[in-house]
């Protein structure tokens, strides 16, 4: 990241990220989100789903909660 932006960041007060962090971080508020996996895919430019989902589905602890909460839904009677 060149000097200026980085001091830019700084005098603002906000922490120095990499654009990578910002677009790992999309990713995964989304799919955290529940936006499909397909779309967040194709905002990514990722050739196949499963470099999306290897990647970032992860670490998203909550999804596995929200698949819990849906099997209860569907075998509660």
């Amino acid at each position: 990241m060149p000097w200026t932006a980085l001091r830019s960041l700084d005098r603002a007060g906000l922490p120095r990220l990499r654009f990578h962090d910002l677009r790992h971080s999309a990713a995964t508020l989304l799919l955290g989100r529940g936006v499909h996996p397909k779309i967040v895919s194709e905002m990514l430019g990722h050739s196949q789903i499963a470099i999306t989902l290897d990647l970032y589905s992860h670490v998203t602890p909550t999804m596995q909660r929200q698949a819990t909460d849906a099997m209860e839904a569907v075998l509660t009677v």
